[in-house]
């Protein structure tokens, strides 16, 4: 099996950490992989698409779970597909699509395989209406620390241990996932301005039902009475009676563009608060006051970064902390002091969205709740970022809130268990399904998991 000492990162790219990379071909070898890992234990990685350290491994093995791509069984009929955890989000909607289905929650990205959904039980802009991942998932196969493959099903411990687990119950190797129907691949789309935080939050709260997908882009940079002003966008699969004549002839087809990678050389402050603020400033003028019923693609709509190969590379050699929490319902006003402090403090955001969940999925680790969750990007080497990062937790703690984990890279793990109550439960399973501490990341020794 194929080894290489390499470096590794999370998609921020900050923190980087040597590992010894593997790359399984088949079950038997990511098993023989799991039992030789060394002292240092290992972690599954997919398409690398984690933010933080989730998928390091300082001095152990990282097993690249690319290879185990198959997908095995598709029922046209019941919506359900088998597949290997390495499958991507973007794979599948290549071929599910042409028959009728879509995947039943994306996040921003396209590229993250059906394993790293799991483990970081992905959410999108459909959480309100559909939950999380893992609520879509049948069943899995999971490799654990003694070599031996067990089939989960849903309601079980460790189903719900892995769902959010961030990979440390076990290797996840096949799963059956349940889809969503539709009828075409365009999505019919409503976007609207939003004059400030309040005016957000009002117009969130009276007509999210009304969407199966709702997503705001807001500006972080914006103070005053223009704070959280906001460019609201929501919509749904378009019905084929929607499409004008001409495409009712292809209506499921699903051809992504692509456009020039971005430089591997990036000058060092480029997103900064001057660049950042121009930006956008004019995304929100240039969004329509109110538009219905517009057609557009899946990966405009889903993934609009995913056209730029390797976009993360604009932030500079320094790389990014994408920063993602959720606070609860009724707890508004910790939302909008910790707005007014990201404005205040002038982080130059310019990826900024603001979301509502539903009702939290059994998870024991898994990050929604029902609540606000805002996520923002910041470039790493902003001065002060940590302190500052810092008081933000801490406001968001004080609010029975919680920090997304699957994209964490510096949270202070004195403040976990008080955002995740079932930890402990967490933890007892782990020690008694994986005692030797077989499973291991970056993220896990930084937290104690």
């Amino acid at each position: 099996m194929p080894a290489d000492t390499v470096s590794v990162t999370g998609w921020g790219r900050t923190a980087p950490t040597t590992a010894r990379l593997i790359r399984p071909r088949t079950y038997e070898e990511a098993a023989a992989a799991v039992r030789t890992c060394g002292t240092r234990g290992g972690i599954a990685r997919g398409l690398g698409r984690a933010y933080g350290d989730a998928a390091q491994n300082a001095g152990g093995a990282v097993l690249d779970m690319t290879g185990l791509d198959r997908i095995h069984a598709i029922d046209v009929d019941g919506g359900t597909v088998l597949c290997d955890a390495g499958v991507s989000l973007h794979r599948l909607m290549e071929v599910l699509l042409p028959l009728g289905w879509f995947v039943p929650v994306t996040p921003g990205t396209r590229y993250v395989t059906v394993g790293g959904a799991i483990g970081a039980d992905i959410h999108g802009k459909n959480h309100h209406v559909s939950g999380s991942f893992a609520r879509h998932v049948l069943s899995f196969e999971l490799l654990t620390a003694d070599g031996e493959i067990h089939t989960v099903g849903r309601g079980t411990p460790l189903f719900d241990a892995t769902a959010g687990g961030m990979g440390l119950t076990g290797v996840i190797l096949t799963a059956t996932v349940r889809l969503q129907p539709v009828e075409t691949s365009l999505m019919s789309v409503d976007t609207e301005r939003a004059a400030d935080l309040d005016d957000l939050m009002a117009r969130l709260t009276a007509t999210d039902h009304r969407y199966r997908y709702s997503v705001a882009w807001i500006d972080l940079l914006a103070r005053g009475t223009s704070m959280g002003r906001s460019v609201l966008t929501r919509g749904d699969h378009a019905p084929l009676d929607a499409l004008p004549p001409r495409a009712r002839r292809h209506p499921l087809t699903f051809r992504p563009a692509r456009f020039p990678s971005a430089p591997v050389f990036v000058p060092e402050g480029l997103l900064g608060r001057t660049t950042v603020g121009l930006f956008n400033e004019l995304w929100y003028r240039k969004a329509p006051r109110a538009r219905a019923g517009e057609l557009q693609k899946i990966p405009t709509f889903f993934h609009p970064l995913d056209g730029v190969p390797h976009w993360n590379r604009v932030y500079g050699r320094g790389g990014f902390v994408q920063y993602q929490f959720v606070v609860p319902y009724g707890h508004e006003e910790a939302l909008r002091r910790i707005v007014q402090l990201i404005s205040e403090r002038r982080c130059p955001s310019f990826l900024a969205v603001l979301k509502r969940f539903g009702e939290g999925d059994p998870g024991w680790l898994s990050f929604p709740m029902p609540g606000w969750t805002l996520a923002l990007d910041i470039p790493a080497n902003l001065t002060g970022l940590g302190a500052f990062l810092d008081d933000l937790d801490e406001e968001v703690a004080g609010a029975d809130g919680r920090v997304y984990l699957a994209k964490d890279s510096r949270l202070r793990p004195e403040l976990l268990a008080g955002m995740y109550p079932r930890l402990a439960e967490f933890r007892k399973l782990r020690a008694e399904l994986d005692p030797r501490g077989v499973f291991t990341s970056d993220l896990s020794r930084r937290l104690s998991l």
